[in-house]
């Protein structure tokens, strides 16, 4: 295994949907990282390092009176551990593996790969399109925004703190989202309002032919000087009856052998991928397991290189 091959883990116990308060115990997806390296995650990809997890928490269920945003002091501290953390492993020729928590992650991720390797592309493979902002959110969390804070349409606090826009038109894909009609009724910006055609929703992408559509998604974001790019994998891109242990699921969706498909052309070259997240899956709604075993062998298939 060459060191651009190396896969290290790091997780970012995060959860905004009805955030805990200080002291309570962990639940949702703040167990998500847990819950997949004890359903064998490190092994299947053959993790050449697994660095724990940050020691990051959203609390408090206030609405930020500047930013709209929910817990916002502990959002910031997220994103900035997070930052410097991606960082120092792509610096050391690393491909992480970020486990999530919630959506909240993307911008410190994608901040952290922009510091170590400049313009970076963003692979976005998710049920929603996530360009709220502190107004549009109807409860402020900041998983309904990491879209917007990374394009620098999101709240300014939040862009300012990753240095927004982190990524281009150019070299962003939407891939899997299904939410449009519901996000241009609350008044979230829509794809062209941030200079994309447009995004592919399943329809889309099976009717372009699935690991077609992935290997084009691969060949617009490997241009510009990195040729590096982000996938960030939030679970409700599958179906609800294919995948429902997430807190937002969405019918319409992928089955899991099309997210395969659809990914395979996207992480099958570590001198590519810069790097990979993955959000939103939530134990509590997993009992037996099934889910976090599905996950980790999706992950082993796409990211255990020779």
């Amino acid at each position: 295994m060459t060191a651009s091959s190396e896969v290290v883990l790091v997780g970012v116990p995060l959860h905004c949907v009805g955030m805990p308060e200080p002291g309570d115990p962990p639940t949702g997806t703040e167990r998500a990282p847990a819950a997949l390296r004890a359903a064998g995650l490190a092994d299947a990809v053959a993790a050449a390092a697994d660095l724990g997890d940050l020691d990051v928490r959203l609390t408090g269920p206030d609405r930020d009176a500047d930013t709209g945003v929910q817990g916002w002091p502990s959002v910031c501290a997220a994103t900035e551990k997070l930052r410097a953390r991606i960082a120092e492993i792509i610096g050391a020729d690393r491909v992480p593996l970020v486990l999530g928590g919630d959506c909240t992650l993307l911008p410190g991720a994608l901040a952290g790969a922009h510091d170590a390797l400049g313009n970076v592309g963003l692979a976005y493979v998710d049920g929603h399109l996530d360009l709220y902002d502190g107004r549009t959110s109807t409860t402020g969390e900041p998983a309904d925004m990491p879209l917007a804070v990374v394009t620098g349409h999101g709240p300014p606090a939040w862009c300012e703190v990753v240095g927004a826009p982190l990524v281009s038109p150019g070299r962003l894909a939407l891939l899997g989202p299904r939410d449009r009609e519901e996000a241009a009724g609350l008044g979230a910006a829509m794809p062209e309002d941030i200079g994309l055609r447009a995004e592919a929703d399943p329809e889309d992408l099976r009717a372009r032919g699935i690991p077609g559509a992935g290997a084009e998604a691969r060949d617009q974001l490997s241009v510009g000087a990195s040729g590096r790019y982000w996938v960030h994998l939030d679970v409700d891109v599958l179906d609800e009856a294919a995948f429902p242990a997430t807190d937002y699921p969405v019918p319409d969706g992928l089955t899991l052998g099309e997210l395969q498909s659809l990914l395979r052309p996207l992480t099958a070259d570590p001198g590519l991928l810069a790097g990979l997240s993955v959000g939103c899956y939530n134990p509590d709604k997993d009992p037996d397991g099934s889910g976090a075993e599905e996950l980790v062998a999706l992950l082993g298939e796409l990211l255990r290189y020779p």
